[in-house]
């Protein structure tokens, strides 16, 4: 049986059981791979075309311990007028509905103070 860095992701023989460079216990190789974080644990949760924007959510979220994902789904290649990118925030599917309200609180946050005189 082999195990693992779940840091660096080396492979050690049975005998070894900390990583020498990370210093950090090995698990069995099995147990790592049925483990790992793949795209079906993840939903798409807002939609935007400014990667600003995408990146103060992410931001938001992460401050909420909420881990976020950055689709960009802009095609360089093809000249065009205007800005036809579209962004893709993802969480884990877990975290959806949270994500969600956050999302939702943030806008209508700035929608309030939108319409607002100053």
């Amino acid at each position: 049986m082999s195990l693992i860095c779940p840091n660096c992701e080396s492979e050690y023989q049975e005998g070894i059981t900390e990583c020498p460079d990370c210093a950090l216990e090995l698990v069995a190789n099995k147990e790592f791979r049925e483990n790992l974080t793949t795209e079906e644990d993840y939903t798409v949760i807002y939609t935007c075309s400014e990667e600003y924007v995408a990146e103060m959510l992410k931001a938001n979220l992460g401050g909420a311990g909420i881990q976020a994902l950055i689709i960009v789904k802009k095609d360089r290649n093809f000249p065009a007028v205007g800005d036809f990118a579209v962004i893709d925030i993802m969480v884990k599917k877990d975290d959806a509905e949270t994500a969600d309200e956050i999302i939702k609180d943030i806008n209508s946050d700035k929608n309030e103070s939108e319409g607002s005189p100053i």
